[in-house]
């Protein structure tokens, strides 16, 4: 069983890989989706620092305009993020008092209402120094809802194969770019209610030539496949689910290639090609975030609101309703769970936050053999970011801007604390030597400085 990376497929065919493997020659292949090339927050081949701060270790460091939350992709020489920019137009408010008479139980108060027109943007960035190669505004609108105080509404991360960049915002569209910033398709899904005013921020995923969304909502919610070269609509199926914000994942087994989505009613499986449903299983909590991670013919799903809830799913015995069947349940969890950050599943280690605390737990992926437990890692007050790995370390980024290297293993041992002067939400990027780290005001190129 492997995790197909989103547009991994046709990435591998051009860097002369084998799928879900590292490329043939050595050479990392890039990160191009939200959780990297084995969608699994692992980055094989890479090398980045142990060692960082403002004045060591620090390639280069961009200011990025507006706010976004999202992760970026690095493909061969270009960085690809996403954000919303002011435009210094207002809403009439007169149009903001209408919005919340039709809807008033999706707006708390009219003060959280954004009265701000927003640019809805995409970025490149050129790898070596961080300038900007193009930015391209694909739309202009007013949020017709709030987002979460510490959320934006640019928080889903695009993807590339390599031909087209995916940048997906929600209620404000779906978008294909070339690799010069030019929109070569777009489509419209309407204007979603999210629970509590939180927010979007769901990422695309690609399953060789379909594009695939999964939108839960407050009413509607949904999951559908697109030509990815055309946004031709292939399928869509209804989901009965409230709000979540979890990464759909496609895996491949026993042949046949499933997309796996994490959400509080149910956890599911669709068939690739057609929507069918394959499997399902209640157990999650609420408000479901983190995304799946799969490997070895196991998927593990995370939620931590109100609740803890791990399961590890054999994929083997995973059939119709799982839900009473403890065959195709490996095992499970039921404290110290994530709520935001995803897991990182790591050569037979899973790591994972308690809710949104500075906290570690370490578990064996084939048995749930905990290594340890909610390690504290001090100075680490808020952990939105998920764990990210690579050359046998595990770095996990607080919001107030300090990263701590962990080593690789069963025993729970600190290499460096690393701090910088901004607060981090976006989960890392790496790709070769460097650790690319989104701050809400700078993109930071952490790479070994060529003097040490």
């Amino acid at each position: 069983m492997k995790a197909i990376a989103c547009a991994v497929g046709l990435f591998l065919m051009m860097a002369g890989a084998a799928s879900g493997q590292a490329a043939a020659d050595g050479k990392q292949s890039g990160w191009l989706q939200w959780r990297g090339p084995l969608a699994t927050g692992v980055a094989p081949d890479a090398h980045p620092p142990v060692e960082w701060a403002e004045n060591k270790n620090i390639r280069w460091k961009a200011t990025i305009p507006g706010r976004g939350l999202s992760s970026p992709i690095v493909f061969k020489d270009r960085i690809f993020l996403t954000t919303t920019v002011e435009t210094g137009k207002t809403v009439d408010e007169e149009k903001i008092k209408a919005i919340e008479a039709e809807t008033p139980e999706f707006h708390r108060s009219s003060a959280r209402m954004p009265r701000k027109v927003l640019q809805f943007v995409v970025m490149a960035l050129k790898r070596s120094d961080g300038s900007v190669l193009w930015q391209q505004t694909v739309c202009e609108a007013a949020p017709h809802t709030a987002t979460h105080a510490d959320g934006s509404w640019a928080s889903g991360s695009p993807l590339t194969d390599g031909e087209f960049v995916y940048a997906y915002f929600g209620s404000y569209g779906l978008y294909a770019l070339d690799m010069d910033g030019k929109v070569k398709w777009q489509k419209q899904f309407g204007l979603f209610k999210m629970k509590a005013n939180f927010g979007e921020g769901t990422s695309p995923a690609l399953c060789q030539d379909l594009l695939i969304l999964n939108q839960d909502q407050e009413g509607g919610s949904f999951i559908v496949a697109l030509d990815k070269k055309t946004g031709e609509e292939k399928w869509r199926k209804a989901r009965d689910e409230e709000t979540s914000w979890s990464t759909p994942l496609v895996v491949e087994f026993n042949d046949r290639l499933q997309v796996i989505t994490s959400a509080t009613k149910r956890i599911r499986s669709y068939d690739a090609g057609s929507g069918e449903l394959l499997w399902e299983a209640a157990g999650m909590t609420g408000n479901v975030i983190p995304s799946p991670v799969a490997d070895k013919g196991i998927v593990y799903c995370t939620s931590g609101f109100r609740g803890s809830a791990l399961m590890a799913i054999r994929l083997a015995a995973a059939k119709g309703d799982i839900t009473a069947k403890p065959e195709a349940v490996a095992w499970s969890a039921t404290k110290d769970t994530p709520y935001a950050p995803s897991p990182l599943l790591y050569d037979g280690l899973l790591y994972y936050g308690k809710a949104n605390a500075g906290a570690l737990t370490c578990a064996d992926a084939a048995t749930g053999k905990v290594h340890y437990a909610s390690q504290r890692l001090d100075g680490i007050g808020t952990l939105y970011a998920s764990p990210v790995g690579a050359a046998g370390r595990v770095y996990v980024t607080g919001r107030e801007g300090l990263t701590f290297v962990i080593k690789h293993g069963a025993e729970f041992e600190v290499l460096a604390r690393n701090k910088l002067d901004d607060r981090f939400t976006a989960s890392a990027a790496i790709a070769d030597g460097e650790l690319l780290l989104r701050g809400e005001k700078s993109l930071y190129c952490v790479a070994k400085d060529a003097s040490d």
